[in-house]
């Protein structure tokens, strides 16, 4: 018999719809994998700088209207969606306060300076313990969303055999972060290292983590192999260890600090003169793909246990985490191969990550 069981529509709660014309395409994508909302990162053009259209702050897009943007796309499908505030040298407390106490905002996104797409804007996370704006987010309850990797590092330091940018980030930064402000709320977004696990297991119980499906499925060995460049994302897939540690953290009985967040990111042109884009797009497919990583790690999704591993990981952590609408729909996954199609906007394409690997996807949705 073939193995099949259903969860309750989830939100992906760290993923890029981009802008334009890629909105409605991505926004689209979600609602058919089942997503009934999504925390949208800002790292848009331009990027998502200031919480009002009001505010005299640049030529920022808004909080308020990036979120009223994917909330259209989705035609009515989306119960809620989180749009973090970029916080940049032009953030100040008073942004916090007034956008927290009108309900407005809800998270903040750290960019290490050049660390990613669009991080440009990010300034060194010092500077923003200093100047009252961490303080501000743990004053009013607004969740600190973290790119965590150290910034202006050698090749050596950035990605080593003993080191690299975000074992570095967890080793200093966090427990720094954490010590400055102990009541503030943070999630370490699309964590690669075993060290990152070690670190929110370790942490109180208002810091938790993202885990995307490539960081569950790949190592860096499959991105080198014959240069798979569709799996290149920052921060890049790890080694062995990493991936077991992530891979048990998600899967784990007791599992309360590690939630879906897909990272999935649309590039119609992976590569450009100046380098590999970073991201791997796996919006329509992202439960079938973390149904995979589970099955890789060990766990038999026939077993009512392990679905209830699953629902946890993909549905329960970060909806509470967030404080968002449950929903009373369902999805099904049918362990039966998926057919995976190019997205297709205009004249443009965004390869799903199973064809830039191809690999099949033994997963599909009904």
């Amino acid at each position: 018999m073939t193995t099949q069981f259903s969860l309750p529509k989830w939100y992906d709660l760290h993923t890029h719809f981009r802008q334009d014309d890629t909105v409605l395409a991505t926004v689209k994508d979600h609602v058919a994998m089942g997503c009934v909302g999504a925390l949208a990162m800002p790292n848009t053009k331009p990027p998502v700088g200031k919480v009002f259209e009001g505010d005299d702050v640049s030529d920022y897009k808004s909080v308020e209207q990036y979120r009223a943007e994917i909330i259209a796309a989705s035609n009515g499908a989306f119960k809620e969606v989180i749009v973090p505030l970029y916080i940049t040298k032009d953030t100040t407390h008073e942004m916090i306060e007034k956008g927290a106490k009108a309900g407005v905002l809800k998270a903040c996104k750290y960019y290490p300076p050049h660390g990613t797409t669009g991080a440009e804007f990010g300034a060194p996370i010092n500077y923003f313990m200093e100047n009252g704006v961490l303080a501000a987010m743990q004053d009013n309850g607004v969740t600190l969303c973290i790119h965590g990797e150290e910034h202006g590092l050698s090749p050596e330091q950035y990605f080593g055999r003993g080191e690299n940018a975000e074992e570095l980030f967890y080793q200093d930064k966090m427990p720094r972060l954490l010590d400055a402000f102990p009541k503030l709320r943070m999630v370490g977004e699309h964590l690669t290292t075993r060290v990152g696990v070690d670190f929110i297991l370790a942490a109180p119980d208002h810091v938790k983590a993202t885990v995307t499906p490539q960081h569950l499925i790949y190592t860096v060995g499959h991105l080198i192999q014959g240069l798979k460049y569709h799996l290149y994302c920052l921060p890049v897939v790890k080694f062995d260890e990493d991936r077991r540690a992530l891979q048990q953290a998600v899967i784990a009985h007791d599992n309360t600090k590690f939630f879906a967040g897909t990272d999935s990111a649309p590039h119609t042109t992976k590569t450009t003169p100046c380098g590999c884009a970073a991201g791997c797009y796996t919006g329509g497919i992202a439960p079938q793909l973390y149904a995979q990583a589970f099955e890789l790690a060990g766990l038999d999704l026939s077993d009512k246990a392990a679905q209830d591993a699953f629902i946890r990981f993909m549905v329960t952590i970060g909806q509470d985490y967030y404080n968002l609408p449950a929903s009373d729909e369902t999805i099904t996954l049918i362990k039966e191969k998926e057919d995976v199609q190019p997205l297709k906007i205009g004249e443009q394409t965004i390869i799903p990550l199973p064809l830039g690997m191809e690999t099949d996807l033994p997963w599909r949705l009904r």
